[in-house]
């Protein structure tokens, strides 16, 4: 499972050349996005568990908190509460490749230019499950469509449905209270927290903008994350996840827009007709690269049978031969032989040659990492 993003219309056609070859990327561009990081502390307070690192940020603010803005935070938090809406990178939906603006205001000026369509369509994305990659008729334009909104935001909750309601019925009123309510958030918080991060986020725009021109693409984006390949003979971008999509840069380009606020969560904006993004953290606390989400799904399939879950309780105390396990388990060597192909390709068990002896032992570091890396697969 994976996102894969297009590339191939970055290319420059002609003959190489070095300098050429310097214009290639010209179109990727790391930059940092003030609402979009709004947005993503925003859901950082609806969901502190998502975010252990920043508990005190969050206690913090929420202490301080206006109880109204509060409670107008909670009017439609599911656009920020699952992950964020792509309502917080408004210049991936404009034609002509816009970037994000340098202040809020210039990027809440950028989400006034979507059409209402568009809006309302991102809006409604987590509350509604609307086609996200397809090119398919709206709410606002399908009948059917927007009584299945309705619907499903009726499994959602009251408030959930009468904010799809408000939305559908009147989207300029709606879209003037979402500009109104994050400016208040920024008054409120969000300029004392981004004036702190601002600088974090240039400095890391800077580098990896250094690393596009020059080492290349492919390094720029190792550097976005582990999770994050580029194919140049293809010519296509993966980033794994626990998830599908894909999505192509086509006539337009693709952004890096790291966050502060973020980790866990890499995100890729892939929707159709929209720029794509690549929205990911910095600053992240782990310093060994998570597992794939294959070699995720290889660890746990492996421990769900009874008998590797009895061999690990053995493998966790002590190094033991094949022989040994055997006798203990009451098990035929080639039987204990096949438990232990799949524990070691799935990287839970090490082993050892002594002598004439090979003695396996199970690799606790990262047994003890499962849950977090479980965490983190399924959350990026």
């Amino acid at each position: 499972m994976s996102v894969s993003i297009d590339i191939a219309g970055l290319r420059q056609t002609g003959v190489p050349s070095a300098r050429a070859e310097s214009r290639a990327w010209e179109r990727v561009v790391a930059v940092p996005s003030p609402l979009a990081e709004l947005g993503m502390a925003l859901h950082a307070l609806s969901e502190p568990g998502h975010h252990p690192g920043l508990q005190g940020w969050v206690t913090g603010v929420t202490a301080r908190l206006d109880p109204h803005l509060a409670d107008r935070m909670c009017e439609a938090d599911f656009l920020w509460r699952t992950t964020f809406s792509d309502l917080f990178l408004p210049c991936a939906g404009l034609p002509g490749g816009a970037l994000p603006g340098g202040t809020l205001a210039e990027e809440l000026d950028l989400l006034d230019k979507l059409s209402d369509e568009q809006f309302v369509d991102a809006a409604l994305e987590f509350t509604c499950a609307l086609p996200y990659g397809t090119p398919v008729p709206g709410p606002l334009a399908d009948e059917g469509l927007r009584r299945r909104s309705l619907e499903l935001a009726a499994a959602r909750g009251p408030q959930q449905v009468r904010f799809t309601e408000r939305l559908l019925a009147d989207p300029p009123r709606t879209r003037a209270w979402l500009r109104q309510f994050l400016q208040d958030c920024d008054e409120a918080f969000f300029a004392e927290t981004w004036a702190r991060l601002r600088h974090q986020l240039a400095a890391d725009t800077r580098h990896k903008t250094d690393l596009l021109r020059r080492k290349g693409l492919a390094e720029a984006l190792a550097a976005v994350s582990p999770a994050v390949t580029l194919d140049e003979t293809a010519a296509r971008i993966t980033v794994d996840k626990l998830g599908d999509g894909r999505t192509a840069t086509g006539d337009g380009g693709l952004l890096l827009v790291p966050t502060s606020l973020g980790w866990p969560h890499l995100m890729v904006l892939h929707r159709y007709g929209w720029q794509p993004v690549l929205h990911y953290p910095v600053g992240s606390p782990e310093l060994t690269a998570p597992p794939t989400v294959e070699q995720l799904a290889l660890r746990m399939t492996a421990l769900s049978h009874p008998v590797r879950m009895r061999l690990c309780r053995h493998l966790a105390r002590s190094a033991y031969t094949t022989g040994e396990l055997a006798q203990v388990h009451g098990m035929t060597a080639p039987e204990i032989s096949r438990h232990l192909s799949v524990l070691k390709k799935a990287g839970l068990i090490t082993t050892r040659r002594r002598g004439r002896y090979v003695l396996h032992q199970l690799d606790v570091t990262v047994v003890a990492r499962l849950g977090s890396d479980f965490l983190e697969g399924i959350l990026r």
